[in-house]
């Protein structure tokens, strides 16, 4: 087989696998004859819990276990499921109330889980289910976003979470109060449900004294610990496994009720248990995303330079914290506060709010979308209101080349970018100089055009070690690694960029992952983390193999080792014709006995996190009649630094682009004045269709990341992070004609339709 080589678009190897049916998902390969579980859930939004009576149920037939909160502590185990905290403008703490594994004493969201049943059928597990009946007191729900209302926890009595600061606010203030240009925007950031093609399901077993638990989530190591600390078990008394994995987003990477009550019962009733959710369930109990509304204050000199910049946010938590929820619109959010711009002066303020509604955590880009929809929302808002061109207004306050490394008011250092050039190449890209005529064809069909951008940046996240470890087998070579694929491509890129460092053909490189026994430490996968960190101690495990094979092949030669050396491919030994492979070194390691040398790893921390960048550019036109909104060209130019793979690189950026579009033109999670969740089927729930999204193109033109040894930068989120913005921009341009000066994700048609009558008749009345 021909190698692998560094930037050649290699296709995935194992979609082979998923496309024929193979693939090895959580719910298929659960033990034969496991029992099942299901969960008994709030239907209420808000409301005081009565005793529960479970002796009916557990006398049901196939019922072998049915419990509450009160079983789980009167067996010992800690029923709080943790969440951070971010520290206060105050210096305190932000509030920490507790979340029960199982509802204790009130229900505060509907779908929260009250009681699970395990019996060996679904059927019998469903009938005991429904013969339960919770009584409920009903309390006052809380849905909106102000402060007050009816309390959900004690520790936080007017709901507000925290109230977070970052920046200097008084130099803010001062500079945009003495700015020659001061533009306000009020920018929402709607819900919406991940929805991952397979939902959360998980089963456990007993396995040779050890409790063995597969979840379909984005790491083991994360799961194990908390499951350690839940159980009161040794870590090493726990295997987590993650199998192959039909999409996460962020919302598998959490801690979540089932996982523990699923092991609970594995490990009591010592026999396995299995449980899926389905499609509703996941709706309601599935962390959400985005969810905030921000208050925008931007200043700029006469010269059009910004001068000031402010955000203050509001950003809802549901009803109680999750995994990294108050760490979303706040940390994760300000590192890309000031965007691409050479800011001076700027300051958010952040305040999250306790209401009953499923918790929200991270969705794809976490923290990244929000600041860039607010940001670029902002900067083509005063372009507007200035009367300069939006290209021409961001080019002016584009951070220079000259200026890298450059350290942003937030306290962030970006290592390098070309931020004009890359515009420069995207208006080519994109066509603008055509878009006056397009804009016309629109109109003779009586339809609005519009055009908008956004040039995003975004940081890498997540923990910045990572472990590789590599064993030789007779067969070829396996690679070990601490990041868990949700269907991002990496059995492929892993075995290519060690087959290029290497010489071992990629088709003879097996890719193991998600298994905490076979590998000792991992950070799983989120923040467009895994490919920069995985390959970069990759990098460091293949020194570490060649320097035990070089000194093994010194010593076999009666040489020194300075006298081998590795060129990627074969090793050379000076005054020697033996140039062998790296598979044939290893043969030669195994014929010696010399088993220690077939295994080696190695683990890296990255100091400092790249920063990938790119500029959006979409099209829309706008039905008139019906609000009916099509974006019909969108473009892409992105900065992902030096490239593995150039085919997964786009396939990552057409998925978060249609994320991305999904969220600004169809999905929206909307819950009554009782907390009730309207959308809670694909009926009322608006998933984007093949049919919404338009041809993307796309290019990258990149400047090597200075952060780490091969120049990456993460991919996995930045198409995401520039939709918003872009289709909102552009929706906001196909609307000005008609007097529209505000818009509102998402642009379903009958809300588009809304804002052209309201604009008619502002002006009408005017």
């Amino acid at each position: 087989m021909e190698k692998f080589g560094r930037s050649q678009p290699v296709k995935r190897v194992e979609d082979l696998r998923f496309l024929t049916g193979q693939g090895r998902y959580v719910d298929d390969i659960a033990p034969d004859g496991a029992l099942v579980a299901t969960f008994v859930r709030s239907s209420y939004g808000h409301g005081d819990l009565a005793p529960i009576d479970l002796t009916d149920v557990r006398a049901m037939p196939g019922v072998v276990m049915a419990i509450t909160v009160d079983d789980l502590q009167a067996a010992g185990v800690k029923i709080n499921i943790a969440g951070g905290v971010v520290t206060n403008r105050d210096g305190s703490k932000g509030a920490k109330p507790l979340r029960p594994i199982l509802a204790q004493g009130r229900v505060r969201h509907v779908g929260e889980a009250v009681a699970m049943i395990v019996a060996e059928t679904m059927a019998q597990a469903r009938d005991a289910a429904e013969a339960l009946w919770l009584e409920v007191e009903d309390r006052p729900a809380k849905v909106d976003l102000a402060a007050g209302g009816a309390v959900l926890h004690d520790a936080a009595p007017d709901n507000i979470a925290f109230d977070w600061g970052l920046g200097d606010a008084d130099a803010t203030a001062a500079a945009i109060a003495g700015a020659a240009h001061v533009v306000r925007v009020a920018v929402p950031d709607n819900r919406i449900i991940a929805n991952s093609m397979e939902p959360r399901g998980c089963y456990a077993e007993m396995e040779d004294g050890r409790l063995h638990v597969a979840v379909n989530g984005q790491g083991v190591w994360g799961p194990k610990k908390a499951l350690a600390k839940a159980l009161r078990m040794d870590k090493a008394a726990i295997r987590v496994t993650n199998p192959d994995v039909g999409g996460g987003f962020g919302m598998k990477a959490f801690d979540y009720p089932e996982t523990f009550c699923v092991a609970f019962a594995a490990k009591t009733l010592g026999q396995p248990v299995r449980w899926m959710s389905e499609r509703t369930e996941a709706m309601l109990t599935d962390n959400a995303g985005r969810d905030l509304v921000t208050q925008a204050t931007i200043g700029f000199d006469a010269d059009l330079k910004i001068t000031g910049y402010q955000v203050d946010t509001i950003a809802n938590m549901g009803a109680y914290n999750s995994g990294f929820a108050q760490n979303i619109q706040t940390e994760l959010f300000s590192k890309v506060l000031t965007g691409t711009y050479d800011i001076q002066a700027a300051y958010m303020r952040v305040r999250g709010v306790y209401t009953n509604t499923t918790p929200v955590d991270a969705y794809r880009g976490a923290g990244r979308p929000e600041a860039m929809l607010v940001l670029e929302r902002v900067m083509d808002q005063a372009a507007r209101e200035m009367g300069v061109d939006a290209l021409d207004l961001r080019r002016r306050n584009f951070i220079r080349p000259d200026q890298f490394p450059y350290t942003t008011p937030t306290d962030v250092t970006y290592d390098v970018g070309e931020f004009a050039a890359l515009l420069d190449r995207t208006a080519e890209v994109a066509d603008l100089p055509g878009f006056a005529a397009r804009k016309a064809e629109s109109a003779a069909k009586g339809r609005l055009r519009g055009v908008g951008l956004c040039y995003y940046i975004e940081s890498i996240l997540g923990d910045p070690s990572e472990t590789t470890a590599i064993e030789f087998t007779p067969e070829g070579a396996l690679i070990l690694v601490g990041t868990q694929s949700n269907g991002q491509g990496h059995e492929t890129v892993y075995a290519q960029f060690l087959s290029d460092q290497t010489g071992i053909p990629a088709d003879q490189i097996t890719v193991v992952q998600g298994d905490s026994d076979r590998i000792a430490k991992g950070g799983g996968t989120g923040g467009s983390r895994s490919v920069t960190v995985q390959n970069t101690a990759t990098l460091a495990t293949v020194d570490v193999i060649v320097a035990a094979f070089g000194a093994f092949l010194a010593e076999a030669e009666g040489v020194s080792a300075d006298d081998v050396s590795f060129d990627h491919e074969r090793f050379r030994i000076a005054g020697s014709n033996l140039t062998p492979t790296m598979l044939e070194v290893a043969d030669m390691v195994r014929d010696a006995g010399r088993a220690d040398l077939l295994q080696h790893s190695a683990r890296i921390k990255l100091e400092s996190r790249s920063f990938p960048n790119g500029c959006h550019v979409a099209e829309v036109e706008v039905d008139q009649d019906t609000g009916v909104t099509e974006v019909v060209r969108y473009s892409v130019v992105d900065d992902f630094g030096n490239l593995i793979n150039p085919m997964l690189v786009e396939g990552q950026v057409h998925g978060g682009v249609a994320q991305g579009l999904g969220q600004a033109l169809t999905e929206h999670v909307v819950f009554d004045g009782d907390a009730q969740l309207l959308t809670a089927t694909f009926m009322d729930y608006g998933m984007p269709r093949a049919d919404d999204m338009p041809t993307i193109t796309f290019e990258t033109r990149g400047t090597p990341s200075r952060y780490n040894p091969m120049g990456m930068k993460g991919c996995g989120e930045a198409g995401t992070v520039g939709a918003l913005a872009a289709v909102t921009n552009a929706v906001l341009d196909a609307l000005w004609d008609v007097g529209v000066r505000q818009v509102e994700m998402p642009f379903t048609p009958h809300r588009v339709w809304q804002m052209m009558r309201d604009a008619k008749d502002d002006s009408a009345a005017a």
